[in-house]
């Protein structure tokens, strides 16, 4: 059966990528791509959509009226965000809100019109602060590593579940994602639309234009392949911070799960990510870029903390593994791998934008 989907955030690195893979798996599926393009680089990704017979539509989802013009759909994934951890705190945060949590509403708004599905990307940063600093950790050579005793629930050694407590502060960026998932809740109980709630945690591939605050790993490579210094910022300035990383392609294989499995999954909340075993420090994602790129940059190391940082954090996917059979497939040397070819094969493209 045919389905017509809109993508919020169609043209940024997640949602063209989600897009593209759909129509790839499913060719007769409409797919409407909507995006402000605010996000440098975006643009290079509208000739890709179009080619592929996805729609590409300029709008922003702060502005209600700019859904008037996309027809009925049977689901909605909402992949927009002002992504920034550290967006707000050294500014007005209006963007920050009126995006993450007004905007939602307005794609809630209209998924209820059409009683279309509706999938959300949230993040792994709804998880307070303070509570993921209380997790007891073990340092080693290179990384950070969860130690198998915990007294806080929630956490193991395999990472985050989703009992980890919500209590705290978060970041101005995880309180957006944090309320648009409570809204989201009130709506599938009042307004009868099926909904999923996916906390992810780092997501990155090719295309994804990376930012010191945002897509380290495209960064990190980045300015490997065009020598330009880094810092390990925080904790010492050793770089033994942690996070998994999760390939945008195994995204997909679950979005294309719940996309044809509604029925079984509607009102869940489910950590998403790599887990430990596509999990990454910022020394060892050094040592790989070196590896690659043949390059060796200077690495300046900054022992403070800047705000909201966070020393490890891994994903548990016991819960979504369970309900779907969904786990990542694609490992660290790959997903490095897979990006350094992009910026490679891309470079004359991407260099005004990534150098």
């Amino acid at each position: 059966m045919s389905k017509s989907i809109l993508i919020t955030g169609g043209a940024g690195f997640v949602g063209s990528s989600l897009a593209l893979l759909i129509k790839q798996h499913y060719p007769h599926y409409e797919i409407f791509a909507m995006d402000n393009l605010k996000r440098r680089g975006s643009e290079l990704n509208i000739p890709r959509l179009q080619k592929d017979g996805i729609k590409f539509v300029h709008g922003d989802i702060r502005n209600k009226e700019d859904f008037d013009n996309i027809p009925v759909v049977n689901a909605v994934i909402e992949a927009s965000a002002e992504p920034s951890v550290l967006a707000g705190l050294d500014s007005t945060p209006d963007y920050l809100v009126n995006t993450n949590l007004a905007g939602t509403i307005n794609c809630l708004n209209f998924a209820t019109k059409h009683k279309a599905d509706f999938i959300f990307l949230s993040t792994s940063r709804v998880y307070p602060i303070a509570e993921i600093e209380k997790i007891n950790f073990e340092e080693g050579e290179t990384r950070f590593n969860i130690s198998a005793k915990q007294t806080i629930t929630g956490i193991s050694a395999k990472g985050l579940n989703e009992d980890f407590p919500l209590n705290g502060y978060r970041s101005l960026y995880g309180a957006t994602k944090l309320s648009a998932e409570l809204m989201i809740q009130e709506y599938g109980y009042f307004y009868g639309i099926k909904t999923v709630i996916n906390r992810c945690g780092v997501i990155t591939g090719p295309w994804q234009m990376g930012k010191v605050d945002q897509g380290v790993v495209a960064l990190w490579m980045a300015k490997h392949y065009w020598k330009q210094p880094l810092s390990y910022i925080g904790y010492g300035g050793t770089g033994k911070q942690v996070r998994d990383i999760l390939h945008v392609n195994d995204l997909y294989n679950l979005v294309d799960y719940e996309l044809h499995n509604m029925q079984k999954i509607n009102g869940h909340i489910y950590n998403v990510g790599g887990g430990s075993g596509v999990s990454i420090s910022l020394k060892e994602l050094t040592a790989g870029c070196e590896k690659l790129t043949g390059n060796k940059i200077a690495v300046q190391q900054v022992k403070e903390n800047r705000a909201a940082d966070i020393r490890i954090y891994i994903t548990d996917n016991t819960k979504v593994t369970s309900a779907t059979g969904w786990k990542p497939k694609t490992g660290v040397d790959q997903i490095m791998g897979d990006i350094y070819k992009w910026i490679k094969d891309n470079e004359n493209q991407l260099q005004h934008i990534l150098k």
